[in-house]
């Protein structure tokens, strides 16, 4: 390439370029230089304060009557079961996803695209209005809670505000972001590498071990991230379906950034999630390099 070319090439990302910096660099700058300062008056943030990391070590210490410092371990809870959550989330997602992306693959184009239709009707609708549903749907005298109860062995089962209504509302909510990447690669999938695999002596377990699901990696890896990555931000199903129990990190950040107005803490916290998220999203960027070396 010469270097003409090369400099022609480079003035067209500028315009890229600037777009990503204005509308994604900018905001993240502020957010990080928010986080540095002190909490304000009406505004919530006092502008003239000096830069310190104080938001930060507040998410683990907080300062006694006396002046020391002592361990606060809300914030590490809150964490970890925003972690957790999206972990349990992203499996559930995976168990029933990857399932119907391969049975889609199978169907002929006319039930295949009526699927694919199902699937995206939910975006239709509002998350907040799906998420009342499911309170209707759980609710103690609905009638799932009867069914359930009905059979269980152990008395009255509560179904609402607790982490089992929370994990069904983000599986459902983002069940669809698991099926379509996986269903994608499902959709080019040679069936005849199955049969090769039947002729040489594997049973239907050992052919989806070593044959579906390392060519299913990609779409599975893609999915898990669609689904982690927004469970770990996600505060309208945990606040309507875990009913002010079970708080994750985006219900704390809206917090701050709401009732409470501390928009330094807020901003810290959110600055915490999206570290996470970039360790998660590099994690899985090096393991598939290793895995395609």
């Amino acid at each position: 390439m010469s270097n003409g070319t090369a400099l022609r090439t480079s003035l067209l990302l500028v315009p890229a370029l600037g777009v990503i910096l204005l509308l994604i660099g900018v905001p993240l700058g502020l957010m990080g230089w928010i986080s540095l300062l002190d909490k304000g008056g009406s505004s919530g943030v006092d502008w003239n304060s000096g830069a310190s990391f104080a938001n930060y070590v507040r998410l683990v210490w907080e300062e006694d009557f006396d002046g020391t410092m002592i361990l606060n371990t809300s914030y590490l809870v809150i964490f970890l079961r925003s972690v957790t959550q999206a972990a349990v989330t992203t499996i559930l997602c995976l168990l029933l996803g990857l399932p119907v992306a391969l049975w889609m693959a199978g169907l002929s184009r006319g039930p295949r695209d009526l699927m694919l239709l199902v699937i995206t009707i939910p975006f239709w609708t509002n998350l907040l209005v799906r998420n009342y549903a499911w309170l209707i749907i759980l609710r103690e005298d609905g009638w799932v809670a009867t069914f359930v109860n009905a059979l269980s062995p152990f008395g009255p089962v509560q179904l609402l505000y607790n982490d089992i209504a929370v994990a069904i509302g983000l599986t459902y909510s983002f069940l669809p972001f698991m099926i379509l990447p996986i269903y994608t690669v499902f959709e080019k999938f040679d069936w005849r590498l199955v049969e090769a695999a039947h002729d040489l002596g594997a049973n239907r377990r050992r052919a989806l071990r070593r044959v579906v699901l390392p060519i299913a990696a990609p779409g599975i890896v893609a999915g898990s991230l669609l689904v982690f990555i927004p469970c770990l931000g996600a505060f309208v199903t945990p606040a309507l379906l875990g009913g002010g129990r079970t708080l994750m990190l985006g219900n704390i950040i809206q917090m701050q950034f709401g009732a409470s107005r501390n928009w330094p803490f807020g901003a810290a916290l959110s600055v915490v999630l999206l570290a996470v998220m970039l360790v998660v999203m590099t994690a899985m960027a090096l393991w598939r390099s290793r895995r395609s070396v």
